[in-house]
Parts: C-alpha cells; structure tokens; sequence
C-alpha cells in the first residue's frame, strides 16, 4: 500500500487507522523510493495494535522498461540503502521537470515547482507521474489520473520520459544488503517472464502472485512459476487511497490478502537470507 511518502493519497497514520477499520492486522507500507513515511506508520501500527512489516516499491529498468521490486523485512535505516533512495528520488524529481517541460509545450502547462515543494520532497518523499497527473486534473486539463495517463503521460504519449536508473540486479543486491529480501512486484502486468531466472539467480526470493490486477489464472501462473523457481510468493492490495478503482472495481486496504502460509513462507526467505549474509542484524521494526 502506498502513502502520501509517495504517491499515495492518505498520509501514513490516516492508511494505518483505515486498515485498522478494515480489519487488517498484518500489513506492509512500500511507497515507491523512500522510506519517509515508515516512521509515521510505525507509530500509528502501535496505537491501533497492527503489525507493520518495513516495506518499499523501488523502480528498476531492465530493457528501457520500468520494473518494480518490492522489498521487505529490510533494515529502513541502513546507510547504504538510504544513499541510493536519494540517487532514486534525485532522478525522480529530473524526470518530472522533464516531463512539465513536454506539457508546457503540448499547451498543458503544470505549475512543477509548486507540485515539488507540495510533494516534500525535500523530506524525503517521492514524486512521480502520479502526481503530474494530479496536477494535470487540478488545471484542468484531465478529467482525472486515467486520462491523464492514456492521452499524456503514458508510455508512446507525448509528454512520456524514459527513466533512467539501476538494473533489478542492483535493486535486489541493495534490498538483501539491508537484510530484507525482494519480490517482483505485479509481474503479471511487466510480462518479463523469459527474465525472472536470472532475477532469482541474482538473488530475488518472492514474486507477487497475488495482485488486484491479477486474474485467478494469473495467479496461478505465477504461483507454479515461484514453485519452479524456488521462490516464495508475496500479495496485496496496491491501495492508494479512497476511490481507487481500476477498471470500475475498487480497492481498500485488505481486498487482497496473503495467506497467513504464505506469509510465514515468505519471512522465512529473510532467515535464510540472513543466514547466509552472516548474521545480518535483523529489521528493528518487525
């Protein structure tokens, strides 16, 4: 699930009192390149009796596509991970000045220093299309984020910049040196199957069968497929925020879930890895 850290829309503590409400016990925050907003959401998991699992989504690009690892049970203060969100967020903020550059001269100019300071992102937080989108519906030129995407800002669209960034090698190998271990994020909708054996050969140890956008077929393909490969399987819901729905069905905090099986499964790959980083000092956190 994703907060305002990033392109969330509910700040840390009000996604913790929503999933509270829902039910919810057991739940990972992974804003996409930063850890800014694990604070905040620790403090609320205590108040409202939740276990918070250290979570993030990183954008790697393998073949000039984007590819999103998420990582899990990591240490969030570890230096050398710290370092390379900044490079992440850094590139970040360079691509969405690029991208306000395009829109102004497609006569859809966006306001893209007010969108910097409102987004924080001198505290860390991370900006993204997202929230160009945001401000495309805001004056006026989208109906709303969809539109924004499927006529501006998505891939082969006018205003679309091409990351630049780290492979998922690098993503991984930086996650599992901050002792967590990595999933591929929705790999249902990345179609880089022919690519996840050298992923799990380069030390990945989870892939996210269990998507909202990932039909039960879907699921099941990428369940045999993590079998095969020896890797565990990670889930969730991919929430944003109120009224997020993605083809008419709407999302919430616990509309999917993992399998308490598959959970243990999974952190057990972080003793494994742990065991074999030598005693890694485990996440603080969890």
């Amino acid at each position: 699930m994703h907060t305002t850290a990033s392109d969330g829309r509910l700040s840390p503590s009000d996604l913790l009192a929503l999933a509270a409400s829902a039910g919810v016990g057991i739940l990972s925050v992974t804003d996409h390149d930063t850890v800014a907003g694990l604070a905040e959401a620790h403090a609320a998991a205590v108040a409202h009796g939740l276990r918070l699992i250290d979570g993030i989504e990183i954008t790697a690009i393998d073949n000039g596509r984007d590819v999103h690892v998420l990582g899990y049970f990591f240490d969030s203060e570890d230096e050398a991970l710290r370092r390379f969100l900044q490079q992440q967020r850094l590139s970040r903020i360079d691509r969405v000045r690029e991208i306000g550059g395009r829109l102004e001269s497609l006569g859809c100019p966006i306001d893209v220093e007010a969108l910097l300071t409102a987004a924080g992102t001198n505290s860390g937080r991370s900006v993204g299309r997202p929230l160009v989108a945001d401000a495309l519906v805001a004056a006026g030129h989208a109906g709303d984020r969809r539109d924004a995407f499927d006529r501006l800002l998505g891939h082969d669209r006018p205003a679309f910049v091409a990351r630049c960034g780290p492979g998922v090698a690098e993503v991984v190998e930086t996650i599992v040196t901050a002792g967590g271990i990595a999933s591929l994020a929705h790999p249902g909708l990345v179609e880089v199957d022919d690519r996840i054996p050298a992923y799990a050969a380069a030390g990945l140890s989870a892939l996210e069968a269990r998507h909202r956008d990932h039909s039960p077929s879907v699921e099941e393909h990428y369940r045999k497929l993590a079998a095969r490969l020896d890797l565990a399987v990670s889930g969730g819901s991919d929430f944003h925020g109120p009224n997020d729905a993605r083809d008419g069905v709407p999302a919430y905090p616990g509309s999917v879930s993992l399998d308490r099986v598959d959970l243990v499964a999974l952190e057990a790959r972080r003793s494994t890895r742990a065991s074999a980083d030598g005693g890694r000092k485990a996440n603080p956190h969890a």
